[in-house]
């Protein structure tokens, strides 16, 4: 038995309990993992990194001098979610999307939040992904944010907090899409068995939300997928996603604005657009509105966009709702917009801007996470548990040179998964990404995204640091049916 000797090494593990017993909906996956030998596991692990590769599922690390693009790392072993906490869950993001929906639309319109002192003005005013210009605004049924995904951990106490929110071009839903074809295929008895939820109505939902946004019109609404380019990280994420809507997968040169409509370039001439799926950043999308040397962007598309005539998912500006200083004032926002307490708790955060808690922070720097509040990936962050004395003292200087750039927050017990290491299972530090859709209704995706962190002890899941994937299921079921299959 695989598992015989396996260590939850008094973290909370996603698989057993303190006992090594299965957790309730679990049971399928640990007796079904339990009966295959060694050999054919890793059997079953090799022909899924294979299937992977064949169907082009890579990243993109900038600056890497061993090439830009990799395989994205995968791990057999799924990560269990009963459905009775899911609902929680769910729960949880549509009360706290909602919040952040009617935060960014206060904030480019009466800024009533600000005026009322429940959140800085400053904070929020010079916050690097606040937009003047999008103040005014009025997008498709006042949404904002229509595609986010949230990033959530499970600490000690094994309730679920909200580590940050993810609004602007949030990436990794094909890999969720990809894994799960992968297990099905890999596990189809264990698959069954569970009842997992399925995914794999996303391409359909994200295209009926795309479509509710187009502008009033007589013919099917035109969508397209707007890449910024097959260099761009999550490229293959993009063409994946408009081959599975069945769109257009464009760039800024396949686009032009013509009387304040934009255009697409086809082989039959220019033909009108009705929404763009944007994966490009605010500060590229129109050279005349934003940044004037933008190669990327489209000259006039924010006039088209002010006269209705095109919709853009997510709307420009979103981005100051997940700037990681403005996400500590997240359970305000819920209490102000809604009257309620947050589901989900955030993570306790320090902002260095605040002079008690930069006092904290420098004073803590080998027990705290600090992080640049405008970076992402893994970059720009300190774990102080695991940086040496002269690392943190080289972070403490940039603190202290510009506060109002990091936050820091306790070094987390990320829960763990069993992860297949060798000839073994070892618990690999998890966290989850659920993927939330914002149309006429709000949809949460069953599961989400769990990056895991594959080197040992790390707590850094992010694949441009290491991290690598796991599938995640929400299971109906805890238990084999009499008689049931082997895998």
């Amino acid at each position: 038995m695989l598992f015989k000797n396996y260590q939850t090494d008094n973290f909370y593990d996603e698989m057993f309990d303190e006992q090594l017993r299965p957790r309730p909906g679990a049971e399928a996956v640990v007796n079904r993992f339990s009966e295959l030998p060694l050999e054919e596991l890793k059997r079953r692990q090799h022909a899924a990194e294979k299937a992977l590769l064949q169907m082009g599922i890579t990243f993109s690390v900038y600056g890497d001098e061993q090439g830009t693009e990799r395989i994205f790392p995968f791990d057999i072993v799924p990560r269990i979610i009963p459905h009775n906490e899911w609902v929680e869950i769910e729960e949880g993001l549509k009360q706290r999307i909602r919040a952040l929906n009617l935060f960014i639309d206060d904030i480019y319109h009466d800024q009533k939040i600000l005026k009322d002192g429940v959140i800085p003005a400053e904070l929020v005013l010079s916050a690097g992904a606040f937009r003047k210009e999008c103040i005014g605004l009025n997008p498709p049924g006042g949404i904002w944010c229509h595609i986010t995904g949230t990033d959530l951990v499970r600490g000690a106490d094994g309730k679920f907090y909200v580590l940050e929110d993810n609004l602007r071009c949030p990436s990794g839903v094909s890999y969720v899409l990809q894994n799960r074809a992968v297990m099905k295929r890999s596990f189809p008895h264990a698959f069954d068995a569970a009842r997992v939820n399925p995914v794999v109505d996303y391409p359909n939902r994200l295209l009926g939300l795309l479509q509710s946004l187009a502008p009033m019109r007589h013919r099917k609404p035109r969508v397209a997928v707007w890449t910024p380019g097959v260099y761009n990280s999550a490229y293959f994420e993009h063409s994946y996603l408009a081959q599975q809507m069945g769109v257009e997968l464009v760039e800024g040169r396949d686009l032009a604005v013509v009387d304040d409509t934009v255009m697409m370039r086809t082989t039959t001439g220019l033909k009108p657009v009705d929404v763009l799926y944007r994966r490009i950043d605010d500060d590229f999308i129109d050279p005349e509105v934003f940044r004037s040397d933008s190669m990327l962007g489209v000259p006039g598309l924010m006039r088209a966009y002010r006269a209705g005539h095109v919709a853009l998912a997510n709307a420009p500006g979103t981005g100051v709702a997940d700037d990681k200083a403005i996400y500590a004032y997240v359970p305000q926002m819920i209490r102000y917009y809604l009257g309620q307490d947050a589901i989900l708790n955030n993570v306790e955060t320090f902002l260095c801007r605040r002079e008690q808690d930069l006092q904290h922070v420098l004073a803590n720097l080998d027990k705290l996470v600090v992080k640049k509040v405008g970076e992402s990936g893994g970059y720009g962050m300190l774990v102080g548990i695991h940086a040496t004395p002269a690392e943190r003292a080289e972070f403490a200087e940039q603190i202290k040179a510009t506060p109002h750039d990091y936050i820091a927050q306790p070094t987390l017990s990320l829960s763990r998964v069993p992860t297949l290491i060798d000839d073994h299972f070892e618990g690999r530090h998890v966290d989850l990404r659920p993927y939330v859709l914002y149309g006429e209704e709000i949809y949460v995706t069953p599961g989400g995204l769990t990056r895991v962190a594959l080197k040992k002890g790390s707590l850094v899941v992010n694949s441009s640091q290491g991290g690598g994937s796991k599938d995640t299921w929400v299971v109906e079921a805890c238990s084999l049916p009499e008689g049931g299959s082997p895998c």
